[in-house]
């Protein structure tokens, strides 16, 4: 019985590797299926960004949502890159464990409401969606959630964090009105193989944030980067143009000077003042501000303003 048992798991050994490849390996009639959706996507994607209509954008998105998760029903899927679908952000984890998909719809009020999902690296599909909570979620910097109470962003950079307990830092974008943009660095971990939205791991003038987020005028630009040689996310330090108005977020604006986040023993501290000599100019972010593309994306659809 024994020697069966080790006959057993030497099979299954030799078995391991044979799975691992066939699962990174995608075939070719799979291959074209994927192919067909990547098509359609990229079709509906635009009709998203581009419709004059929000009800048809809303409708878009909706048959978006059915087809992307259709073509990620495909065998090896996630070995899929998409790489021509550019309406929406595609992020693979630097470790190879899981992606996101985020967007957004912008409503006729200049407002957004964000969608998204996280497909888990395995055999067999594992789709996390994730549901756009954050009208109701009154705190924010200090909530921690699950996948169906996500405070929405598109996400344009992961981090990932070794260590005793390892974890995830996003950066996004996450719009907001007409008068304001949010930007927003989240922190994602996994509990029982499901993702966890929020850690206090993020530490400033005694306070510690389960998640950062900038509020700024729409007129203006924000950087928010990663500089991996300094494990710092920098950030533009945001003010009013007049102390009288320092309860009115949507007025704010750099004022050419940085802060940072820097990473130290798991956890992220405050750096204010940094050397900005040191510091990546705004010309140096490695993506557009996202605001920018939809802005001009979205030129043609109708906004009402009250």
């Amino acid at each position: 019985m024994r020697m069966k048992k080790i006959l057993f798991i030497c099979l299954l050994c030799s078995i391991l590797p044979i799975v691992t490849r066939a699962q990174a390996h995608i075939t070719g009639q799979d291959a074209k299926v994927l192919q067909t959706y990547h098509d359609s996507l990229t079709r509906i994607g635009r009709r998203i960004i581009n419709n004059p209509n929000e009800a048809e954008r809303k409708n878009a998105n909706y048959n978006f949502i059915r087809t992307l998760v259709s073509a990620l029903k495909v065998n090896n899927s996630f070995a899929y890159e998409f790489d021509s679908l550019k309406t929406i952000s595609i992020l693979k984890s630097p470790d190879n464990k899981f992606r996101i998909f985020s967007w957004f719809v912008m409503n006729e009020d200049g407002s957004y409401r964000f969608y998204g999902a996280m497909q888990m690296n395995s055999p067999t599909l594992v789709l996390h969606p994730l549901e756009d909570y954050s009208p109701l979620l009154k705190n924010p910097e200090d909530s921690v959630t699950d996948n169906r109470k996500w405070y929405g962003a598109e996400y344009y950079k992961i981090i990932p964090v070794t260590g005793v307990s390892p974890y995830y830092v996003l950066l996004g974008w996450k719009g907001n009105n007409v008068k304001s943009t949010k930007k927003v660095i989240e922190v994602l971990s996994f509990k029982n193989g499901k993702p966890v939205f929020g850690s206090p791991v993020l530490q400033s003038k005694g306070k510690t944030r389960h998640r950062a987020v900038f509020e700024y005028s729409r007129q203006a630009s924000m950087l928010l980067r990663y500089i991996p040689e300094q494990n710092l996310i920098v950030f533009d330090h945001l003010a009013p143009p007049d102390e009288k108005l320092k309860d009115q977020p949507n007025l704010y604006g750099p004022d050419f000077t940085y802060d940072g986040y820097q990473l130290m023993k798991g956890k992220w501290i405050l750096k204010e003042n940094l050397d900005m000599r040191n510091v990546p100019s705004a010309q140096d972010v490695d993506i557009e501000d996202p605001k920018k593309q939809a802005l001009r994306d979205r030129s043609t659809i109708p906004v009402r303003r009250n």
